[in-house]
């Protein structure tokens, strides 16, 4: 979606608090070891770039957020805020506050490695590549080597496997959050597990101390901006030692170090909260902690004695931060038998009850109905993180056994299906319920409210247009959030505001300033509102484009209406019903464009749909393929409700349309992009982006077999295979002989998400190969070879520089599953 000046583009703002708790529990039990890594795993080795690394592109500098490559797996759940541990080990990507982009290393949040073989000297190394930018803990050893060993990932896991050049020892972690399917508990929790696995390979007993350092970051996430400017002028924080007895096994002792604030009464504002650091070692393992050092020195006070012999001070001083800022850590000790292994188990936990957006209006973060709202409760959720994570871990293996393992699909496509999930917990998502006077949520009996964002550098809520390409894995693993982001959709629907703003494409068109009405009533709005505003309450602020002129929402709103109720079991008859009025509200609405009576809507001489810098005249393939599949829909929508005289309207409409359809826009080979303007002979990829749906859905046959077949060749043979000689995915749009066009900016881009969608309808119609070969161009450029993993971008060019990362539309890649799954 939009390519839009930087003069105008709106900027994200707002979130919560910040509570965070960070655990380590030794296990003597070998047989629980997660050193195994799937085969599927996508995988790099430890801190060395991308074969050919790629960025934005060049016009966006200064636009698009454009980190570099050090990316990693998030952890975190759904609404409870993320971060990310970058490949080369240092904790960088933070989506704490919702909607809000930070990216800056955190040097004090760090694990290290103490080894010594009996006899021989210790070797003490930071478990990351590369010294801190900023010549922090100048005191610690910071050579461990790039490339020694690998970091692999498999949504919501992600491993490190630790080389032996460095270390007299084998380590592997295991790290992840319990995202799990059809769970709506604990894949909302602020927790993230490191499950450590020590393995002696030699014949001589070795000493093992791992090592997890923090820092107090209460108030560190107040602001928009992408960095932690300012951050330590948050005085009043303080840590403190704890101990207390849990029902583990061994000693059931668990200790550590809680970094909190001076406060009176429960957390109110969403800045304010808790971390901690803890470990339950068991038997055999000894623990040794530093409550305070002050990050601004060169750590010495910790590396010094861990580096001697892996143990710390074990002292807690009883001061609160005034000008700097504060830091802790633990250390478990150990020692392996020749051979031996041992699991010793980590969790990081965090508890951020508040989020509050631009409007002023807090929210309660969903995993508080079952730890509370008073944002005190970092400690409790560790706790539960440390007696279940072993259940957590093997019930991700179980969910993606059968997937990861179906090697009649490709290896890469397996692990990107995986790899993909990461935005729905990491793109800004609310999952939540206002937040009352006194903390606690009204008392209300409707669900709580879910929404992931577009992109960061659009931050707008639950964009229509993209959710439904991107809302698939919703679909399929989370059903019951899925429908409730629709049902916004649907309260939305006969909503008005009057209020007028400026229209960013027409004025900038034409020099002057033109106005645009915000929500006009059965328009279907463009998304559900942005963080600098009043999310969920106050839809449609993306202002580029006349989204109440739109073609393509109404459609697609409907369209995902039936695919919620068809593709889960098609028996939700309660939620078809409620979104009923606005259906037929919606579809009421697009009959105006309309002009000429033959029953098909035209588009109206601007960039009227997703491809919001594509201008489309008349009659057009896309919105064209998608109204009749909306047509369609409503017909069968009215069927299950038991009104057939609406259906018998609705099917008989789209009988005339679709004779229109082919009549204006089929030329024997392919559908025409549109049927005047620019492009009007443009090969489009998406042409059939309703008989995509259509198919998937159960609605059936738009246009016929033969004209759909040829249509889906002629996009592989030119769209694809003439584009970068086939390795990049599919263009967006290109001539009929495979020159490339250059109307607009999108016209020559590859869409992620809009390629997963090609591939999905290539399959679906038989052509297997061919949509595996077309989806493969997208993991060639994200995953294998320019660096953009974990930030998978809207598009690339095809020197396949970026625009737009992090973004929402790639989850159309489990499209593909649903195409499979109809084979």
């Amino acid at each position: 979606m939009m390519f839009l000046p930087s003069a105008w583009r709106p900027q994200p703002l707002q979130i919560s608090c910040f509570i965070c708790a960070l655990i380590l529990v030794p296990s003597a039990a070998a047989t629980l070891c997660q050193d195994k890594i799937p085969e599927a795993a996508w995988r790099i080795p430890i801190g060395t770039p991308p074969p050919n690394p790629g960025a934005q592109r060049t016009e966006l500098h200064g636009v698009n957020i454009d980190d570099g490559y050090w990316q990693g797996a998030p952890v975190g759940g759904f609404g409870a805020g993320t971060f990310s541990r970058s490949e080369r080990g240092h904790f960088e990507r933070w989506h704490v506050k919702a909607g809000v982009h930070k990216y800056q290393d955190v040097p004090n949040n760090q694990f290290a490695v103490f080894a010594q073989p009996e006899g021989e000297a210790p070797v003490s190394l930071a478990l990351a590549v590369g010294k801190p930018s900023n010549g922090a803990l100048s005191s610690w050893n910071w050579s461990y080597p790039a490339g020694d060993g690998e970091y692999a990932a498999l949504y919501p896991k992600s491993w490190f496997a630790y080389g032996t050049r460095a270390l007299p020892v084998k380590l592997t972690v295991e790290q992840f959050s319990p995202i799990l399917p059809n769970n709506y508990k604990e894949t909302s929790y602020p927790v993230a597990v490191y499950r450590w696995t020590a393995e002696n390979p030699s014949s001589k007993p070795v000493t093992v101390s791992i090592l997890f350092s923090w820092t107090n970051m209460v108030g560190w996430f107040r602001d928009p901006s992408h960095t932690f400017a300012d951050n330590a002028r948050y005085p009043q924080n303080l840590n403190r030692f704890m101990t207390e007895k849990v029902d583990a096994p061994g000693s059931g002792q668990m200790s550590g170090i809680l970094f909190d604030r001076l406060r009176t009464g429960p957390v109110q504002e969403e800045w304010d909260g808790q971390f901690a650091i803890a470990t339950l070692p068991g038997d055999g393992a000894e623990v040794s902690y530093l409550a305070s050092y002050f990050t601004a020195f060169d750590g010495s006070e910790v590396w010094k004695p861990f580096s001697k012999d892996g143990r710390l001070p074990n002292q807690a001083l009883p001061i609160a931060s005034s000008d700097f800022a504060l830091a802790g850590a633990i250390a478990v000790r150990f020692t392996l038998a020749p051979h031996e292994k041992r699991l010793i188990p980590m969790a990081l936990s965090w508890d951020l009850p508040v989020v509050q957006f631009g409007g002023g209006r807090k929210w309660n973060r969903h995993y508080t109905q079952f730890f509370g709202t008073e944002g005190t409760h970092a400690w409790e959720i560790a706790r539960t993180a440390l007696l279940h994570h072993e259940e957590w871990s093997q019930a991700i293996d179980a969910w993606q056994k059968p997937i990861i393992n179906d090697e009649h699909k490709p290896a890469w496509y397996r692990a990107e299906l995986f790899n993909e999930l990461y935005f729905l917990a990491d793109g800004g998502t609310l999952w939540g319920q206002e937040r009352g006077i006194s903390g606690e949520a009204p008392k209300s009996t409707s669900n709580d409210r879910f929404t992931y964002m577009e992109c960061f550098d659009y931050p707008f809520y639950g964009s229509l247009d993209v959710r439904f390409y991107g809302s698939f894995p919703l679909l399929r693993f989370w059903p019951e959030i899925e429908k409730e982001e629709m049902r916004e959709y649907s309260k939305t629907i006969p909503e008005s505001n009057p209020q007028h703003y400026v229209w960013v494409w027409k004025s900038l068109l034409e020099n002057k300033i033109v106005e645009y009405t915000r929500k006009v009533p059965g328009a279907a709005p463009h998304d559900l509102g942005s963080p600098n505003e009043d999310p969920v309450v106050n839809p449609n602020q993306y202002n580029y484009q006349d989204v109440s002129n739109w073609r393509d929402l109404n459609s697609k709103y409907v369209l995902m209406v039936w695919r919620d109720y068809a593709l889960t079991g098609s028996s939700d008859d309660t939620f078809l019903r409620e979104s009923w009025p606005s259906v037929k509200q919606a579809m009421e609405h697009l009959k105006q464009y309309d002009t000429d009576g033959d029953g098909l809507i035209e588009n109206g001489g601007f960039p009227d749909q997703t491809y919001d810098d594509w201008t489309a005249t008349g009659e057009s393939a896309y919105t064209g393929s998608l109204y009749l599949a909306a047509l369609k829909a409503t017909a069968r929508i009215a069927d299950k409700l038991g009104e057939p005289q609406t259906a018998k309207e609705y099917d008989a409409l789209e009988a005339r349309a679709a004779d229109a359809y082919v009549k204006k826009l089929w030329n024997g080979t392919y559908f025409r992009y549109a049927v005047k303007g620019l492009d009007t002979e443009a090969v489009m990829a998406e042409q059939l982006a309703g008989q995509w749906y259509a198919g998937l859905t159960g609605l059936g046959d738009l246009v016929p077999k033969a004209m759909r077949v040829s249509a889906l060749h002629k996009v592989y043979d030119t769209n694809v295979r003439k584009f970068a000689k086939g390795e990049m995915g599919a263009v967006n749009g290109i001539a009929a002989d495979g020159k490339l066009l250059h109307s607009n900016d999108q016209v020559e881009e590859v869409w992620t998400g809009a390629t997963f969608a090609v591939a999905s309808h290539m399959i679906a119609e038989g052509l297997t190969d061919e949509g595996f070969a077309t989806a493969k161009g997208v993991n060639n450029v994200v995953w294998r070879d320019r660096g953009y993993f974990f930030r998978t971008p809207e598009a690339y060019d095809i020197h396949g520089f970026y625009r737009a990362s992090m973004y929402m539309r790639p989850g159309s890649i489990w499209s593909m599953e649903y195409a499979l799954d109809k084979k």
